[in-house]
């Protein structure tokens, strides 16, 4: 039995009325005041960290030489003057657009050649069932923990051995030694949500290996394709140490290596052209990133998952 108040006089009335109008009220506030600590304030600090970086290269790329300097009249957060000088600077008084063409071609080569060993490493390791497969499969995926400073000492000397030191073609063959165990792993676990059974039906109606790969394993995993493709194109974009260690020739630099050091002359920084340059190559990967999303965030939960 629950206990009910019984009002014995006007003022016991309201002082009831008013208790159980104030309690949702209280909740409602308590609730927002939650969610407001706990999701949008992180949220927002979250959003300013990760885009205040873009937003800064982004002014200063259109800023005049005398905004960056002066303090006092202008401020540093904004552009008051907008010129596109720096862009005319880096496009027409530099290499760059030699630079980006050179980065696009070893950013393609280097992940056609990742993503397509990675499927055939991942296809036997997850459905062919060998013995010991899933140890191969976690020591593939160790091999990307090696840090690259470690391992181009001797890729180096194999660069010079074979006579390609300063050609963009040892990029394109020694980007996958980082970039095959990833990828590998990524469509290893994609590979497990793909139902096993239709291979087994392919099987025997006399099917290949190869012609399962081909038309039902391949087609299935689009979304791990893209995703490993997308991992693959954006490092080797962004990747520093082998570009700067195998290129020399100031025409057959990469973009992160040469907006670096080609703009930087002893301690003098163009930060213009630097902010220019580093705006309009991540223009590409962006794109990239805008168009194929969905399929990316699939993926990754699908390999996730497993």
């Amino acid at each position: 039995m629950t206990e009910q108040l019984v009002p014995n006089s006007p003022a016991e009335v309201e002082a009831i009325a008013g208790r159980s109008i104030d309690v949702p009220e209280l909740l409602a506030w308590d609730s927002r005041l939650r969610r407001t600590v706990t999701v949008y304030i992180p949220l927002a600090l979250f959003v300013i960290v990760l885009l205040f970086p873009f937003y800064w290269m982004t002014i200063t790329a259109f800023k005049p030489d005398y905004e960056m300097y002066d303090y006092k009249q202008y401020t540093p957060f904004w552009v008051h003057s907008p010129t596109l000088h720096n862009i005319e600077v880096l496009l027409y008084e530099t290499n760059y657009p030699r630079w980006l063409t050179i980065t696009m071609a070893i950013a393609v080569g280097s992940t056609f050649l990742s993503v397509t060993s990675s499927v055939l490493a991942a296809y036997a390791i997850e459905r062919l069932r060998f013995k010991g497969a899933q140890h191969f499969g976690l020591a593939i995926y160790l091999a990307y923990l090696v840090p690259p400073s470690i391992l181009f000492i001797p890729l180096a000397t194999l660069i010079f051995q074979f006579g390609l030191f300063d050609n963009p073609i040892a990029l394109i063959l020694t980007y996958p030694t980082f970039l095959v165990p990833f990828c590998t792993w990524l469509l290893i676990g994609y590979f497990k949500s793909i139902p096993y059974e239709l291979e087994e039906c392919a099987l025997i109606d006399g099917a290949s290996r190869l012609q399962i790969l081909r038309r039902i394993t391949l087609p299935l995993a689009v979304p791990g394709l893209i995703s490993a493709g997308i991992f693959a194109f954006t490092l080797s974009w962004n990747e520093f140490i082998y570009a700067l260690a195998f290129i020399q020739s100031t025409d057959r630099k990469t973009v992160p290596v040469a907006i670096l050091t080609e703009l930087v002359t002893g301690d003098v920084y163009q930060w213009g052209a630097l902010m220019a340059g580093s705006l309009l190559g991540s223009v590409p990967v962006a794109l990239i990133y805008s168009f194929f999303v969905e399929y990316y965030v699939s993926s990754m939960t699908g390999a996730v998952k497993e």
